[in-house]
């Protein structure tokens, strides 16, 4: 989830993509071990067919695109809309369009087979012709996808070459062990609707999306809802629900009140909400964590230049109290871990042991003195109606005025909100308080971090941390690639290029009069693995 959460995401992604309650470890990261596919289990196979879900969103899907979307709703609706070629649990392989994935003894090719007979929602073959279209558009610098910088390796592209019309050949320039982590986030999209685009993200033709996913387009109004109904020839079977609607709803409270009415039947939780809303005894309340981070965005690059001094932003990481600020924004440590490095607990060569900033006011003060600032005022950009946001806004705005920093606080909608956040040139705000999940392999960080990269949020550029992410990235001794990102996230704590506040949990209720949850699959961002699987009682 790379773009899970970016923005969310957040992109939150951006993607990347991680564990979930249950035991079920869901991360979007590739391994090693078993492999099956999604099949009906005992429990499934006595569902009732018919129904259907809505599930409640904060905002209008950015783009229903998967080689674009990086937003929450998104990416969430691209999960039923678009198959993708398989997915990894606890570090086991569940194949969904694809059938293998082997890679040849020096790991410089990986041959994919996909399943034969499988059609797009409009009926048309989804052959390795749409992969290989798919992986080249991303490559194609005018379709400006944020997928392409993981598919350079070295200065050199990832080739996808047609075997056959089941098998596509990726060939790498060198040996990347943060492939598979990548591949699985790539989800095909169709050549025979797109094949000639000029700018593919912003085709008219994303507007009645033709996907390959358990459940097709049927309806979208802008501000209200997304409509998707049950696509009888999907491959895994046909769904049992017969429509999924994602109901907009962007005021919590008015969202809460729809869910104890039965208008809306999953949605996200605030923790501050959880004991209302399970105290109506409806709901199956599921707490997990998505190997998230959730922190302080600092934008170095806007109009007044505040926070392109590093003295300045570590000035307000000492302003801060991480512990604090973890009760305020999720009411309970239960909710969320402690954060210091930017990597998540989930990923490889995860280790919390950097610059800190411990609450100190009196370092703040300093700091701020040396840099030359007083009087300091910088703009916060809040999403109304995200309660974590709105609680982190108002104490980070009441502990930075201690030192001297006058904090205005800017609130809109999430819609407004998601798009000033990704929008790179944008320079009239410097804090925002966001989160990502980037997945089990540090590689996919880089956009997060490189000089240039396009989900680089923060607008930090520093040469020695490109190099480490290079190294990093085609280093396949485990040892030494481990010491490039014990590196990278020493260098960028010390830069205080974000301030990270927690690895949280997401929580989500279910109405119970759904079943199939265990074999749908929690998953973090999106949800629900495979919709296809749920079904009413």
């Amino acid at each position: 989830m790379r773009k899970s959460i970016p923005a969310l995401l957040t992109l939150i992604i951006l993607a990347v993509v991680i564990s979930a309650c249950s035991g079920n470890n869901n991360g979007n990261t590739a391994g090693n071990n078993s492999e099956a596919s999604p099949s009906n289990t005992a429990a499934a196979d006595q569902a009732k067919d018919g129904g259907n879900l809505i599930l409640g969103v904060q905002a209008d899907p950015v783009i229903l695109n998967p080689i674009y979307a990086g937003d929450r709703v998104s990416l969430t609706i691209d999960q039923a809309l678009y198959a993708p070629l398989f997915q990894v649990n606890n570090g086991k392989k569940t194949f969904y369009l694809a059938d293998s994935l082997e890679p040849s003894a020096d790991n410089l090719t990986y041959t994919l087979k996909l399943k034969s007979g499988l059609t797009w929602h409009d009926g048309q073959p989804l052959t390795a012709d749409d992969v290989v279209f798919t992986f080249d558009s991303i490559l194609d610098e005018k379709q400006n996808s944020f997928f392409r910088e993981n598919l350079i390796i070295g200065g050199k592209p990832i080739q996808a070459v047609k075997v056959d019309d089941t098998t596509v050949e990726f060939k790498l320039p060198q040996v990347n062990p943060a492939f598979e982590a990548t591949l699985v986030q790539l989800t095909p999209i169709p050549k025979h609707i797109f094949e000639g685009e000029a700018n593919i993200e912003k085709s008219t033709k994303n507007n009645t999306p033709v996907g390959s996913g358990a459940f097709k387009f049927k309806e979208y109004k802008t501000g209200e809802y997304v409509t998707l109904e049950r696509f009888d020839n999907y491959f895994a079977g046909k769904p049992h629900l017969d429509s999924i609607t994602y109901r907009v709803a962007k005021d919590a409270n008015a969202a809460n009140l729809a869910l104890q009415n039965g208008e809306i039947n999953v949605k996200y939780l605030d923790p501050q909400d959880v004991s209302t809303i399970e105290s109506t005894g409806n709901f199956d309340i599921q707490a997990y964590s998505e190997g998230r981070l959730a922190y302080l965005l600092f934008n170095e690059d806007s109009d007044t230049g505040a926070l392109k001094k590093k003295e300045v932003r570590q000035a307000i990481s000492y302003a801060l109290n991480r512990e604090e600020l973890i009760q305020t924004v999720y009411g309970s440590s239960d909710y969320a871990d402690p954060a210091k490095s930017f990597v998540t607990p989930d990923g490889l060569f995860h280790h919390n042991d950097v610059t800190s900033y411990d609450n100190d006011v009196d370092k703040a003060k300093e700091l701020l003195a040396s840099a030359g600032e007083s009087n300091l005022k910088l703009r916060f950009i809040v999403s109304s109606g995200n309660k974590a946001q709105e609680a982190a806004a108002l104490y980070i705005q009441q502990k930075l005025k201690a030192v001297g920093i006058t904090v205005e606080l800017q609130s809109m909608d999430a819609s407004a909100y998601g798009q000033k956040f990704t929008d790179l040139k944008s320079k009239d705000y410097e804090l925002s308080y966001a989160g990502y999940i980037m997945g089990y392999d540090p590689d996919a960080y880089r956009i997060l971090y490189t000089t240039g990269a396009n989900s680089n949020y923060a607008r930090y550029s520093n040469p020695e941390v490109d190099k480490l992410f290079d190294q990093g990235a085609g280093e396949a001794d485990a040892t030494k690639r481990g010491e490039a990102y014990q590196q990278l996230q020493k260098i960028i704590a010390d830069d205080a290029v974000i301030y990270p506040v927690g690895y949280t949990k997401t929580i989500v209720a279910i109405d119970k009069r759904y079943g199939g949850l265990e074999e749908a699959v929690l998953k973090p961002v999106v949800i629900f693995e495979d919709p296809s699987k749920l079904y009413m009682k």
